[in-house]
């Protein structure tokens, strides 16, 4: 069994992707089973399945609940299609955040405020057009003195850090990644500057992460307070007791 998560502590779970074995999609609700349906490969299917998978069965240790109790809501703000962030619709509820990228599932679970997660595959070169999608005008400059594989590792490290603080602010696309500006690749992560009202420096909190070798993951806080993330990768079980 998952240890208990105490209250006031921000942690994140990594996980491989988990194979559509029956004793997982059994976890799923109905809506899910639609969005499931929906992904055409096979990969993405999986990776969906492992975030919701993994969601529930943390906020169950958490709380001494079985899997299948879990109900998350993932209604969109704008449209009420169950496509939106997933959240758990209980009081006092903790914030969560799923991400995926390659080989990668991440969940954030925090319970002192609104949180952010992203992970992401390093590539092997940047494509023509990236930097204008994610770098702001300050930023671009700090990567032409880098070799082409460092340049790449910090490029996907920029990345990770504003899906992470857009997640937290749940603006979504609202919210062009170069309106952003955060340290530098080679520091902590902070953020610097935004155009958004949603998101303040001061009050924001950012941390860097392990996802492992080939990944840059990073994690946003909408908190000014000194938040220390647990890391911890999640092993399944194969059958509930």
């Amino acid at each position: 069994m998952l240890a208990i998560m105490s209250t006031g502590v921000c942690t994140v779970w990594f996980s491989q992707p988990l194979p559509l074995d029956q004793q997982w999609l059994e976890l799923l609700d109905e809506l899910e089973h639609g969005r499931l349906a929906a992904y055409r490969q096979e990969v993405d299917k999986r990776r969906f399945l492992t975030g919701r998978v993994l969601a529930k069965t943390v906020l169950a240790a958490r709380d001494g609940r079985r899997p299948e109790t879990i109900r998350l809501d993932a209604s969109c703000a704008d449209c009420d299609k169950p496509h939106g962030p997933p959240r758990l619709p209980e009081p006092d509820a903790p914030q969560l955040s799923i991400a995926h990228s390659g080989e990668r599932v991440a969940l954030a679970v925090c319970s002192v405020a609104a949180v952010g997660v992203d992970v992401e595959r390093i590539g092997e070169s940047v494509r023509a057009g990236m930097y204008e999608h994610v770098l702001s005008a300050q930023e671009r400059p700090r990567l032409d003195r880098l070799t082409e594989d460092e340049r790449a590792r910090a490029f996907f490290g920029y990345w990770a850090r504003k899906e992470a603080l857009i997640k937290a602010c749940r603006l979504g696309l609202r919210l062009p990644m170069p309106e952003l500006t955060v340290s530098s690749h080679d520091s902590p992560a902070r953020l610097l500057a935004s155009t958004s009202a949603a998101l303040h420096p001061a009050s924001t909190t950012m941390h860097d992460l392990d996802a492992g070798e080939g990944y840059r993951a990073s994690l946003a806080v909408l908190t000014a307070e000194a938040i220390q993330p647990k890391t911890k990768w999640w092993h399944p079980e194969p059958e509930y007791d």
